[in-house]
């Protein structure tokens, strides 16, 4: 392939990725997929994924094209599907179509597709290329990717902290640290999330609402509170809401007393009556067991999470490193040394004992500095 074709295909392969970024937050759980049909050198057809049990990029290209498509190059950000699911292979529509040459940024992580659909365009003669742009899809998917391969979620936590790295003031007092610029960049963070994640003393000590508030669609993300105890007041304000609430809770072990084994269970159904959907998982030293909970996650085919909790459960997940972005807001703000920090780490006392992430990003946002930190997850 001459470097003149490489360079085609990548800026191709950016507007097709630019197009698949218009479904960020109305996709879930299928990943975000675009689409862009050329031919002769021109864009003649382009479209993206935009929810699911709606048309595929492929096939939403399909529809919009301005002329014959035979002999075509299809750039997809994403192998496309050779199996029925709730839409069509669109292998089969491509090969149709008389698409000559498909392009893709990367092969399907799913096992139980991955490489099947090249290997259906390939035998219908089609040329197959993968690889364009391949990081700039993988970071687009991350989340899904991660479910399909590791059987987990892409874990985000957002924090919001004082110069002096507080959360709150000592009496609790936290409205507001961060300016409307930065609260407004959090609920596009909500929005790109399939999930939002807390515990249930934030429940309790905050009464939210957790949806995201921005001025496109979007799919709202479900809810999940970590509440091993069973303590959800059933006056919660995100039980009235339309969108899925989902509550986790312990297994109780054979050695409560029967009475309280009752009360848990009337508990548990009165909260199931209200709306919310109470699950049971398996705990660890009285808490429930975090990767047991991502487990469960990707089992609800969530795709990202995004943790708005306390000082307990970051730094729980920090200790069993599960968190894969920490988005910090920090403002210009002093709250003094008894005010809430950000992590509970009670058997950190050494240096060495000290957990490390990487910058990715800083930038100003309103008078507050947006700090992005990372772990090395992709492989």
């Amino acid at each position: 392939m001459t470097a003149q074709q490489d360079q085609q295909d990548a800026e191709f392969m950016a507007r097709a990725l630019y197009l698949a970024r218009q479904g960020l937050y109305t996709t879930d759980p299928n990943p975000r997929v675009g689409c862009v049909l050329v031919k002769d050198g021109r864009i003649i057809g382009e479209g993206w994924h935009k929810q699911a049990g709606l048309p595929h990029a492929e096939i939403e290209a399909l529809n919009n094209i301005k002329e014959d498509t035979n002999g075509a190059t299809a750039y997809v950000t994403l192998e496309p599907c050779s199996h029925h699911g709730r839409t069509p292979p669109c292998c089969e529509t491509l090969v149709k179509a008389g698409i000559k040459r498909v392009v893709a940024a990367m092969q399907d992580p799913n096992p139980k597709v991955s490489g099947n659909g090249f290997a259906y365009l390939k035998a219908a003669g089609i040329e197959v290329n993968c690889g364009a742009l391949e990081e700039d899809a993988r970071v687009l998917n991350r989340g899904f990717i991660l479910r399909m391969t590791q059987n987990r979620p892409f874990v985000r936590s957002k924090l919001a902290m004082s110069l002096d790295g507080r959360t709150a003031m000592a009496s609790g007092e936290s409205k507001w640290i961060t300016s409307p610029e930065a609260r407004a960049d959090v609920h596009r963070l909500r929005a790109e999330s399939s999930a939002i994640l807390t515990g249930i003393n934030t429940v309790l000590a905050d009464a939210p609402s957790l949806t995201a508030r921005i001025d496109k669609e979007v799919v709202q993300p479900i809810r999940v509170v970590l509440d091993s105890k069973l303590q959800m007041p059933p006056m919660a304000k995100m039980l009235g809401l339309p969108e899925r609430t989902i509550i986790l809770t312990c297994k109780h072990p054979s050695t409560v007393r029967p009475e309280l084994v009752e009360g848990h269970k009337e508990k548990l159904q009165k909260l199931q009556n209200l709306g919310a959907e109470v699950y049971q998982l398996p705990e660890n030293q009285g808490r429930l067991d975090l990767i047991e909970v991502m487990k469960f996650l990707a089992g609800q085919e969530i795709n990202e999470v995004l943790v708005e909790a306390g000082a307990i459960l970051n730094g729980a997940l920090l200790a069993e490193n599960l968190v894969d972005e920490w988005i910090i807001y920090m403002a210009p703000k002093i709250l003094g040394d008894q005010g809430k920090g950000l992590f509970h780490l009670p058997n950190m006392n050494r240096l060495v004992d000290c957990k490390e992430v990487n910058f990715k990003d800083t930038m100003r946002i309103g008078k507050d500095l947006k700090l992005s930190l990372i772990k090395n997850w992709i492989n």
